[in-house]
């Protein structure tokens, strides 16, 4: 995996909740704050089979995710930026396990605390990939049927959280457009400092869902796989970004190149 250069554990100390809360808000996102998070803990064997290497900090196998982890957070930290979108430009060019392998090289190897939500409505899959119980996710928070620290998850890494999504959500273009949402990312943004929250969203070119929300985060990432994506997909899909802060492009699924430390 290259990058092209381009053109908390169970509680967090919040900034200001009641500054922050926007006005106008449903009953259900009205007071989005939480003192305690769901631990889970998380089985290796699972993580194997979905690619997810860098659970282990000390394994060599997460030395690309960390090389991408340094160069994203220098670009963010220069620009203010805590809201990063990732997104590729049709299903299968392995954007979820890298969005799932760099939120953990975030909370591994820096002081910021790494949240990844699951804003797939169509096809969510983090939840699944990482193996955790999923009794209350998003879909229940948008229902009014929970709150949000009844959603998050900790799967027992320091300074790692997940906000999944169960199940597929109706109309999701119209739900990724509608002020709870606007609300709900604003405020995954501004409660705590040091946080950075990445977003999995859909495939750019597999719905307009993308083009919807993109405006509301701060920068996105683009997960290119090497042999399937063609260079139609990928100029349309820089063509929709065009407005966005693009941080960089990754050539997903590449072969590694040898390379000695001379």
């Amino acid at each position: 995996m290259d990058i092209i250069k381009p053109d908390g554990d169970k509680a967090e100390q919040p900034i200001s909740s009641k500054a922050m809360t926007p006005t106008g808000q449903s009953p259900g996102l009205n007071a989005l704050s939480y003192v305690q998070t769901k631990v889970v803990p998380l089985r290796p064997d699972h993580l194997e089979r979905n690619r997810i290497v860098a659970y282990n900090k000390n394994s060599n196998m997460g030395g690309a995710f960390d090389l991408l982890r340094t160069q994203i957070l220098k670009a963010m930290e220069e620009n203010g930026w805590r809201t990063l979108a990732i997104t590729s430009p049709t299903p299968e060019a392995g954007k979820t396990v890298l969005a799932i392998n760099l939120a953990m090289s975030i909370a591994h190897h820096t002081t910021k605390t790494a949240l990844l939500v699951d804003f797939d409505l169509r096809r969510p899959t983090v939840g699944k990939c990482l193996g955790l119980p999923m009794e209350k996710s998003l879909n229940e928070l948008l229902n009014e049927e929970a709150e949000l620290q009844d959603v998050l998850v900790n799967p027992t890494l320091p300074r790692f959280v997940v906000l999944p999504t169960r199940e597929p959500i109706p109309l999701s273009t119209e739900v990724l457009s509608s002020p709870e949402v606007s609300h709900l990312i604003s405020d995954l943004r501004e409660r705590y400092s040091s946080r950075i929250v990445i977003f999995d969203l859909p495939p750019i070119l597999s719905s307009d869902d993308v083009l919807t929300v993109l405006p509301k985060f701060d920068c996105v990432l683009l997960v290119v796989a090497n042999g399937k994506n063609s260079k139609k997909e990928i100029e349309e899909s820089l063509h929709h970004l065009g407005t966005a802060n693009l941080i960089g492009t990754v050539l997903n699924k590449a072969e590694p190149q040898n390379r000695s430390y001379y």
